[in-house]
């Protein structure tokens, strides 16, 4: 009898004890997390990068950031690695000119420079995605424009532009990756000040006020995207939105879908942490 209890007892803290190291204080279920507003935002920037990941906006590669909420002129990103992978341990601090701050010798995405170089330049920007979306790839690579055909994508009736490296790399540089500040203010400039853009052969980048912002962009950019290939295939004039055309703050700040979406996030990772 008392054996048998003994075993219950066990089986009860393998199932609790993962649960109750989430909820310890200084502790969250994507690692340890930080006082105040950065502590804040670095939890939100991991579950972005969950949640990009999820949404198969990003798999290994792509990226997310967001400005330090107690200086503009850094910003925050995780160290080079899968995004569906990241903890707050991984989180690094940059300055605009994309430098490790604070001694982090840690190893970087090679193309933070689109992030410190469009942060110089847009100070309405707090936030910033650059994925790989197979969906994107044939509007930068042909001559038809990607326009906003769904209400969910009317940021994009700012026009979505086309970086097109080739324009901006130096003799003998052959890389399609933005590897540079020089390569990352070209591309900020043909940015403008559009809400997202398309690189040619290599993917887009989306940028916003805030991360629940920009991750819902990103997720409707590559639906859109989908959504405006399918209809080309009807053969017909597509009717796209029309300039003016809008919605209200509740669809256009994605908070409604960012707490589903969190939720999921969060879901995952409490069952990863019991297996």
């Amino acid at each position: 009898m008392l054996l048998s209890y003994l075993r219950w007892l066990c089986a009860r803290a393998a199932l609790v004890a993962p649960v109750a190291l989430f909820l310890l204080a200084g502790e969250t279920m994507w690692g340890a997390g930080a006082p105040g507003e950065r502590g804040a935002a670095v939890n939100d920037l991991v579950i972005a990068n969950h949640i990009l990941a999820n949404q198969g906006v990003v798999d290994g590669y792509g990226h997310v950031s967001i400005r330090n909420p107690e200086n503009p002129n850094q910003y925050m990103m995780a160290r080079s690695m899968a995004p569906g992978l990241v903890t707050a341990a991984d989180i690094m601090t940059f300055d605009l000119d994309s430098n490790p701050l604070g001694g982090d010798n840690r190893t970087s995405y090679v193309e933070r420079f689109i992030h410190g170089e469009i942060y110089k330049v847009r100070p309405d920007v707090k936030a910033i995605v650059h994925s790989h979306s197979p969906e994107l790839i044939p509007f930068g690579v042909t001559d038809v424009p990607l326009r906003a055909i769904y209400h969910m994508a009317v940021f994009l009736e700012d026009g979505t532009p086309v970086y097109e490296i080739r324009d901006f790399r130096g003799p003998g540089d052959k890389s399609m990756l933005v590897h540079s500040r020089e390569l990352g203010a070209a591309l900020a400039r043909v940015l403008g000040k559009s809400s997202a853009m398309l690189m040619r052969g290599h993917g887009g980048v989306v940028v916003a006020n805030d991360l629940p912002q920009v991750v819902g962009r990103s997720v409707y950019f590559q639906i859109n995207a989908k959504l405006q290939a399918q209809a080309i295939t009807f053969g017909r004039p597509i009717n796209f939105l029309a300039p003016g055309e809008s919605v209200p703050p509740a669809v256009s700040t994605y908070l409604r879908a960012w707490e589903i979406w969190k939720l999921e996030a969060e879901q995952r990772q409490a069952q990863a942490g019991t297996k």
